[in-house]
């Protein structure tokens, strides 16, 4: 094993457990030194909408991100000559040879990276009421940050991933991809926290987030119980595939930056409410996840085919 990829994997240890454990332990060492407050305890748990909304727009925010990174995974090649690709609900392949589809294996994470970023911009640009709106936002900003950075990751380990079949098309050096890999590695918390502080902005009631506790709490009940509750939602958009293929990147996508948030919310005090914040609705969240499932499962699961 090389010394790059030795870098690689401790930083990859350091960033998705030790770090997000070490934060959390040091949250759980302050509340315990600090007297109970009784102020707003469980507030953020009275909201089961809430709950129930964010964990359904997590769902289509996961699902809308992959088929972004799956539909640009395939239209490169479809316009390229001496290709023919198929996009399918879990996966893509193509048919023929050229130079250019090594590359082309990078472009689903670049257009979810991109339509995470422009998620974002709206965020930053609008101040939007709809509680529904804002966590929609939030779940495609994380979901395309948090499907595209860790294949970066296993670009630098795997010639053969979609992303390092692309480093490999640009020949770069194993120092350069270690290097983009701790970039990437990196930027998972600054994501995570820019994101929490996002959530955090929810709160209907100022007791949901005005001690470490509460912000912990609500930060449980917004993000991490939906998105791990998610996980099991958005299987029957990629089966039937194997078991590795179904529930891995669900649980890392869910794992690298909920974790970060969960264990830093206690220390995130400049979070700005939303003033005349509406309330969660789980009816079109609810609507718009089942189409979507049908969408995956009776249009994309027979394949189309591009050419």
């Amino acid at each position: 094993m090389s010394r790059n990829v030795q870098l690689v994997l401790i930083a990859i240890v350091i960033v998705l457990v030790a770090g997000p454990l070490m934060l959390a332990l040091a949250g759980a060492l302050r509340a315990r030194s600090l007297p109970a407050a009784k102020h707003g305890a469980n507030a953020a748990v009275r909201d089961p909408a809430l709950v129930i909304a964010s964990t359904l727009l997590y769902t289509l925010a996961f699902n809308l991100t992959f088929f972004i990174q799956e539909l640009f995974l395939v239209l490169p090649k479809a316009l390229t000559p001496g290709l023919r690709p198929t996009l399918f609900h879990n996966n893509h392949r193509w048919e023929g040879d050229s130079a250019f589809a090594a590359l082309f294996q990078g472009t689903g994470a670049l257009a979810t990276l991109i339509a995470a970023g422009a998620c974002a911009l709206l965020l930053r640009r609008i101040r939007f009421r709809s509680v529904n709106a804002r966590l929609f936002l939030v779940w495609m900003v994380y979901c395309g940050c948090f499907m595209a950075l860790p294949q970066v990751v296993i670009g630098a380990l795997s010639a053969g991933s979609d992303v390092g079949m692309a480093m490999d098309y640009f020949r770069l050096s194993p120092v350069a991809k270690t290097l983009a890999a701790l970039i990437a590695l990196v930027s998972m918390p600054v994501i995570a926290l820019w994101l929490a502080r996002e959530l955090l902005g929810l709160a209907t009631d100022p007791a949901q987030i005005d001690t470490a506790s509460a912000r912990s709490r609500f930060i449980a009940c917004v993000a991490t119980l939906p998105a791990l509750a998610a996980v099991g939602l958005i299987i029957p958009f990629r089966v039937p595939r194997e078991i590795v293929e179904v529930v891995v990147l669900p649980i890392v996508v869910s794992w690298a930056g909920v974790a970060w948030m969960q264990a830093a919310s206690w220390r995130i005090v400049d979070a700005a409410r939303i003033a005349g914040a509406r309330t969660a609705t789980i009816a079109w969240p609810l609507v718009a996840v089942v189409l979507l499932l049908l969408f995956f499962q009776f249009v994309l699961r027979p394949g189309i085919h591009f050419y």
